[in-house]
C-alpha cells in the first residue's frame, strides 16, 4: 500500500528519485501513465494488470469506454529504477503533467501520483465544508467510515 507525500525535484535529464518507501512496493518494473486531474499515475505491474483487465472488459462499442482506455493505455510507458532509485520520465508525460522541476509524489493505496508542486497545491487544499460535502457523497456511493 502506498501512502504519504514526498517532495522531490526532476533533474535536467528528466529523472526523478522515487522515495525509498515506495521502491519495494513498486518492484523492478512498473507502469507510468497519464493520471486524472493533471497528474501522472504510477502502477506496480500487478495493479496495472488488474486495471488493464478492467479496461479490456469495457465494450468496444461504447465511445466513452474507447476514449477512457485510449487515455490511459496510449500514454502508458514501462519504467524501471536505476541504481540510484530514479526513473526517467518521458518528455510527453512530463509535458502532460506540467512537470518541470519541483514535484510531489503521493501514495494513493494501489498507485503513486506524481504532481507538479503547483498543481498539487491547487488540488490538495480543501475547505472544511467542502470535505463534509465530499464525505456525504462518498457515503452515497457506499464508503462508510
Amino acid at each position: 500500500m502506498f501512502m504519504g507525500e514526498y517532495n522531490h525535484a526532476i533533474d535536467t535529464k528528466g529523472r526523478l528519485i522515487i522515495p525509498s518507501k515506495f521502491r519495494d512496493e513498486l518492484g523492478d518494473e512498473f507502469v507510468v501513465t497519464k493520471g486524472l486531474d493533471g497528474c501522472l499515475f504510477v502502477f506496480p505491474n500487478t495493479a496495472w494488470q488488474a486495471f488493464e483487465e478492467k479496461l479490456r472488459a469495457l465494450p468496444l462499442t461504447n465511445k466513452s469506454a474507447r476514449k477512457f482506455s485510449r487515455y490511459f493505455v496510449a500514454g502508458a510507458t514501462p519504467c524501471e529504477l536505476d541504481k540510484q532509485g530514479r526513473i526517467l520520465l518521458p518528455v510527453s508525460l512530463r509535458e502532460f503533467a506540467g512537470l518541470e522541476k519541483d514535484v510531489v509524489l503521493t501514495g494513493m493505496l494501489d498507485r503513486i501520483e506524481i504532481w507538479s508542486k503547483d498543481k498539487w497545491s491547487e488540488n490538495s487544499s480543501y475547505e472544511e465544508d467542502e470535505m463534509d460535502d465530499i464525505a456525504e457523497q462518498m457515503c452515497d456511493i457506499g464508503l462508510v467510515i
